[in-house]
Protein backbone atom coordinates (compact mmCIF):
# COMPACT_ATOMS: atom_id res chain seq x y z
CA UNK A 1 0.00 0.00 0.00
CA UNK A 2 1.51 3.35 -1.11
CA UNK A 3 -0.03 6.33 1.02
CA UNK A 4 0.76 10.09 -0.30
CA UNK A 5 -0.61 13.26 1.22
CA UNK A 6 -0.93 16.04 -0.60
CA UNK A 7 -0.42 20.20 0.78
CA UNK A 8 -2.69 21.17 -1.91
CA UNK A 9 -6.07 20.30 -3.91
CA UNK A 10 -4.39 21.23 -6.99
CA UNK A 11 -1.50 18.20 -6.37
CA UNK A 12 -4.45 15.36 -5.22
CA UNK A 13 -6.36 15.83 -7.98
CA UNK A 14 -3.97 16.23 -10.63
CA UNK A 15 -2.37 13.15 -9.16
CA UNK A 16 -5.86 11.16 -9.32
CA UNK A 17 -6.13 12.42 -12.93
CA UNK A 18 -2.63 11.08 -14.04
CA UNK A 19 -3.21 7.89 -12.57
CA UNK A 20 -6.24 7.37 -14.55
CA UNK A 21 -5.47 9.07 -17.75
CA UNK A 22 -1.65 6.74 -17.65
CA UNK A 23 -3.84 3.95 -17.96
CA UNK A 24 -5.91 4.87 -20.47
CA UNK A 25 -3.37 5.95 -22.80
CA UNK A 26 -1.06 2.78 -21.73
CA UNK A 27 -3.93 0.61 -22.19
CA UNK A 28 -6.95 2.98 -24.34
CA UNK A 29 -9.56 -0.15 -23.64
CA UNK A 30 -9.03 -0.10 -20.12
CA UNK A 31 -11.99 -1.31 -17.64
CA UNK A 32 -12.23 1.34 -14.60
CA UNK A 33 -14.51 1.29 -11.75
CA UNK A 34 -15.98 4.74 -10.24
CA UNK A 35 -17.53 5.97 -7.71
CA UNK A 36 -19.57 8.66 -6.76
CA UNK A 37 -20.13 11.14 -3.93
CA UNK A 38 -18.30 14.20 -3.11
CA UNK A 39 -14.96 13.15 -3.29
CA UNK A 40 -14.53 12.10 -7.12
CA UNK A 41 -15.62 15.11 -8.26
CA UNK A 42 -12.81 17.12 -8.85
CA UNK A 43 -11.01 14.59 -10.50
CA UNK A 44 -14.07 14.02 -12.97
CA UNK A 45 -13.69 17.61 -13.57
CA UNK A 46 -10.07 17.09 -14.42
CA UNK A 47 -10.36 14.25 -16.31
CA UNK A 48 -12.97 16.52 -18.52
CA UNK A 49 -10.20 19.49 -18.74
CA UNK A 50 -7.32 17.01 -19.46
CA UNK A 51 -9.71 15.01 -22.56
CA UNK A 52 -10.57 18.57 -23.90
CA UNK A 53 -7.24 19.51 -24.06
CA UNK A 54 -6.46 16.21 -25.94
CA UNK A 55 -4.45 14.47 -22.85
CA UNK A 56 -6.57 11.76 -23.01
CA UNK A 57 -9.65 9.63 -24.47
CA UNK A 58 -12.36 7.57 -23.22
CA UNK A 59 -13.39 5.80 -26.43
CA UNK A 60 -12.12 2.48 -26.27
CA UNK A 61 -13.06 2.10 -21.81
CA UNK A 62 -15.12 0.36 -19.80
CA UNK A 63 -16.76 1.22 -16.77
CA UNK A 64 -18.64 0.16 -14.04
CA UNK A 65 -19.60 1.36 -10.58
CA UNK A 66 -19.80 0.67 -7.31
CA UNK A 67 -23.76 1.37 -6.36
CA UNK A 68 -26.69 2.42 -7.10
CA UNK A 69 -29.80 3.39 -4.65
CA UNK A 70 -32.56 1.30 -4.55
CA UNK A 71 -36.11 2.68 -5.92
CA UNK A 72 -34.75 5.83 -7.82
CA UNK A 73 -35.27 5.36 -11.58
CA UNK A 74 -31.89 6.23 -13.75
CA UNK A 75 -33.41 9.84 -14.62
CA UNK A 76 -33.98 10.74 -10.89
CA UNK A 77 -31.69 13.69 -10.18
CA UNK A 78 -29.87 12.05 -7.28
CA UNK A 79 -29.74 8.49 -9.02
CA UNK A 80 -25.44 7.41 -9.50
CA UNK A 81 -26.60 7.21 -13.17
CA UNK A 82 -27.72 10.49 -13.21
CA UNK A 83 -24.28 11.65 -11.57
CA UNK A 84 -21.72 9.98 -13.45
CA UNK A 85 -24.00 11.06 -16.72
CA UNK A 86 -23.57 14.97 -15.51
CA UNK A 87 -20.11 14.59 -14.16
CA UNK A 88 -18.52 13.06 -16.80
CA UNK A 89 -19.53 10.67 -19.46
CA UNK A 90 -21.57 13.69 -20.93
CA UNK A 91 -18.29 15.39 -21.34
CA UNK A 92 -16.16 12.94 -22.94
CA UNK A 93 -15.88 10.64 -26.12
CA UNK A 94 -17.04 7.70 -24.16
CA UNK A 95 -19.36 5.19 -25.94
CA UNK A 96 -22.64 5.09 -23.20
CA UNK A 97 -23.17 1.48 -24.21
CA UNK A 98 -19.83 0.66 -22.02
CA UNK A 99 -20.49 2.76 -18.61
CA UNK A 100 -22.00 0.41 -16.49
CA UNK A 101 -24.14 1.28 -13.11
CA UNK A 102 -26.04 -1.05 -11.38
CA UNK A 103 -30.03 -0.72 -11.88
CA UNK A 104 -31.44 -0.80 -8.43
CA UNK A 105 -35.05 0.43 -9.78
CA UNK A 106 -35.51 -3.70 -11.53
CA UNK A 107 -38.35 -6.00 -9.90
CA UNK A 108 -35.80 -9.05 -9.26
CA UNK A 109 -32.83 -7.00 -7.65
CA UNK A 110 -30.95 -10.45 -7.19
CA UNK A 111 -31.00 -11.44 -10.70
CA UNK A 112 -29.64 -7.88 -11.32
CA UNK A 113 -26.57 -8.57 -9.03
CA UNK A 114 -26.03 -11.67 -10.26
CA UNK A 115 -25.82 -10.28 -13.59
CA UNK A 116 -23.63 -7.69 -12.88
CA UNK A 117 -21.29 -10.12 -11.60
CA UNK A 118 -21.15 -12.18 -14.48
CA UNK A 119 -20.77 -9.48 -16.52
CA UNK A 120 -17.75 -8.05 -14.66
CA UNK A 121 -16.36 -11.83 -14.92
CA UNK A 122 -16.91 -11.85 -18.48
CA UNK A 123 -14.96 -9.12 -18.97
CA UNK A 124 -11.71 -9.84 -17.36
CA UNK A 125 -11.13 -7.88 -14.13
CA UNK A 126 -10.94 -3.73 -13.62
CA UNK A 127 -8.05 -2.54 -13.94
CA UNK A 128 -8.10 0.12 -12.01
CA UNK A 129 -11.35 0.85 -8.58
CA UNK A 130 -11.43 4.09 -7.95
CA UNK A 131 -13.09 4.09 -4.39
CA UNK A 132 -14.08 7.14 -1.39
CA UNK A 133 -14.43 6.09 1.93
CA UNK A 134 -17.28 6.45 4.55
CA UNK A 135 -17.15 8.59 7.96
CA UNK A 136 -18.04 4.38 9.27
CA UNK A 137 -15.25 3.12 7.03
CA UNK A 138 -17.61 1.71 4.58
CA UNK A 139 -17.01 1.25 0.83
CA UNK A 140 -18.97 1.22 -2.23
CA UNK A 141 -21.86 0.59 0.23
CA UNK A 142 -20.51 -2.69 2.31
CA UNK A 143 -21.62 -1.25 5.75
CA UNK A 144 -19.69 -2.28 8.51
CA UNK A 145 -21.41 -5.49 10.07
CA UNK A 146 -19.98 -9.07 11.87
CA UNK A 147 -20.32 -10.51 7.87
CA UNK A 148 -19.46 -9.24 4.38
CA UNK A 149 -21.17 -10.58 1.43
CA UNK A 150 -18.30 -11.19 -1.20
CA UNK A 151 -20.30 -10.03 -4.34
CA UNK A 152 -22.93 -7.56 -5.86
CA UNK A 153 -25.78 -7.67 -3.21
CA UNK A 154 -28.55 -5.54 -1.92
CA UNK A 155 -27.84 -3.45 1.35
CA UNK A 156 -29.34 -1.23 3.58
CA UNK A 157 -27.80 1.84 4.27
CA UNK A 158 -27.23 2.43 7.70
CA UNK A 159 -28.79 5.60 9.87
CA UNK A 160 -25.43 7.19 9.57
CA UNK A 161 -24.87 6.52 5.79
CA UNK A 162 -28.35 7.69 4.68
CA UNK A 163 -28.07 11.28 7.21
CA UNK A 164 -24.82 11.75 5.45
CA UNK A 165 -26.25 11.50 2.22
CA UNK A 166 -29.44 13.14 3.27
CA UNK A 167 -27.79 16.43 2.01
CA UNK A 168 -28.58 15.68 -1.80
CA UNK A 169 -32.14 15.08 -0.89
CA UNK A 170 -35.03 17.37 0.45
CA UNK A 171 -35.22 15.48 3.20
CA UNK A 172 -33.73 12.32 4.75
CA UNK A 173 -36.87 10.73 4.24
CA UNK A 174 -36.46 10.58 0.89
CA UNK A 175 -32.85 9.08 0.76
CA UNK A 176 -33.47 5.73 0.19
CA UNK A 177 -32.60 2.93 2.71
CA UNK A 178 -30.97 0.21 0.00
CA UNK A 179 -28.42 0.04 -2.43
CA UNK A 180 -27.51 -2.14 -4.83
CA UNK A 181 -23.47 -2.87 -4.55
CA UNK A 182 -20.61 -4.09 -5.06
CA UNK A 183 -19.20 -6.42 -2.70
CA UNK A 184 -15.70 -6.36 -1.02
CA UNK A 185 -14.70 -9.40 -3.03
CA UNK A 186 -15.80 -7.81 -6.22
CA UNK A 187 -13.70 -4.82 -4.97
CA UNK A 188 -10.74 -6.78 -4.53
CA UNK A 189 -10.39 -8.34 -7.65
CA UNK A 190 -9.24 -5.34 -9.28
CA UNK A 191 -5.95 -5.17 -10.63
CA UNK A 192 -5.24 -1.59 -8.88
CA UNK A 193 -7.37 0.10 -6.16
CA UNK A 194 -7.05 3.93 -5.91
CA UNK A 195 -8.41 5.05 -2.53
CA UNK A 196 -9.43 8.80 -2.33
CA UNK A 197 -9.86 10.39 1.31
CA UNK A 198 -10.05 14.25 1.60
CA UNK A 199 -11.03 16.41 4.60
CA UNK A 200 -9.86 16.55 8.36
CA UNK A 201 -13.42 15.12 9.21
CA UNK A 202 -12.00 11.64 7.61
CA UNK A 203 -8.63 11.52 9.40
CA UNK A 204 -9.37 9.20 12.60
CA UNK A 205 -11.37 6.65 9.64
CA UNK A 206 -8.55 7.19 7.26
CA UNK A 207 -5.99 5.96 10.33
CA UNK A 208 -8.27 2.97 11.25
CA UNK A 209 -8.79 1.85 8.16
CA UNK A 210 -4.84 2.16 6.99
CA UNK A 211 -3.57 0.99 10.12
CA UNK A 212 -5.86 -0.59 12.43
CA UNK A 213 -6.99 -3.97 12.46
CA UNK A 214 -8.11 -5.99 9.53
CA UNK A 215 -11.83 -6.12 10.43
CA UNK A 216 -15.37 -6.68 8.68
CA UNK A 217 -16.53 -3.53 11.16
CA UNK A 218 -14.52 -0.93 8.85
CA UNK A 219 -14.77 -2.55 6.03
CA UNK A 220 -12.40 0.05 3.85
CA UNK A 221 -9.73 -2.22 6.57
CA UNK A 222 -9.61 -5.15 3.77
CA UNK A 223 -7.31 -3.00 1.54
CA UNK A 224 -4.78 -3.93 3.40
CA UNK A 225 -4.98 -7.23 2.13
CA UNK A 226 -4.66 -5.94 -1.69
CA UNK A 227 -1.14 -6.12 -3.39
CA UNK A 228 -1.62 -2.87 -5.00
CA UNK A 229 -3.35 0.42 -3.47
CA UNK A 230 -2.72 3.79 -4.05
CA UNK A 231 -3.84 6.00 -1.29
CA UNK A 232 -4.24 9.93 -2.12
CA UNK A 233 -5.02 12.06 1.32
CA UNK A 234 -5.26 15.61 1.65
CA UNK A 235 -3.73 17.36 4.58
CA UNK A 236 -6.71 16.97 7.13
CA UNK A 237 -7.41 13.37 6.02
CA UNK A 238 -3.87 12.73 6.40
CA UNK A 239 -2.59 14.41 9.72
CA UNK A 240 -2.10 11.11 11.37
CA UNK A 241 0.37 10.00 9.09
CA UNK A 242 2.56 13.15 9.16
Amino acid sequence: MNIYIFENEEGFVQTAANQITSLLNTNPYAKLGLATGSTPVPLYAKLIEMHRQGLVSFAGATTYNLDEYVGLPENHPESYRTFMNEKLFNHVDINIAQTHVPNGNVADLEEECRSYDQMMEQNGPIDLQLLGIGHNGHIGFNEPGDVLTSGTHVAPLQEKTRKANARFFPSIDDVPTHSVTMGVGSIMKARQIMLLIRGEDKAEIAQRALTGPITTECPASLLQCHPNVIVLLDQGAGRYFK
